[in-house]
């Protein structure tokens, strides 16, 4: 069994950053593919980004500002996220799983969900 607890979420204007954190438990962080996921009330939860392997792929809409990044002494991975925009508004996930891609089907740990506002 694997838990996901995410952490960082809150409320900045646009064009500020936040960090988002997700402690690990559970599992051996090293054979763990994480990723980021993010979903506004009624739509879909869209994939973020997803650090496999030592290498990072993004969602187009954050490529160039966000960057996902793990820490395997701490259990825990990272999104740091800049030049936030309106639209980067949501609760974000993070999941886990041996295997996943970009797509949330392929993951089966989730954490609770941290909100995100950013303000115009």
């Amino acid at each position: 069994q694997v838990q996901l607890v995410e952490s960082g979420g809150g409320l900045v204007q646009a064009g500020g950053s936040l960090r988002l954190s997700c402690s690990v438990s559970g599992r051996t962080f090293r054979t763990l593919v994480t990723g980021w996921f993010r979903q506004v009330p009624g739509k879909e939860r869209e994939f973020v980004a997803r650090w496999s392997g030592g290498s990072a792929i993004y969602a187009d809409s954050v490529k160039g500002r966000f960057t996902i990044s793990r820490d395997n002494t701490k259990n825990t991975v990272y999104l740091q996220m800049n030049s936030l925009k309106p639209e980067d508004t949501a609760i974000y996930y993070c999941a886990s799983d041996l295997i996943g891609g970009a797509t949330q089907r392929e993951y089966y740990y989730w954490g609770q969900g941290t909100q995100v506002t950013v303000s115009s």
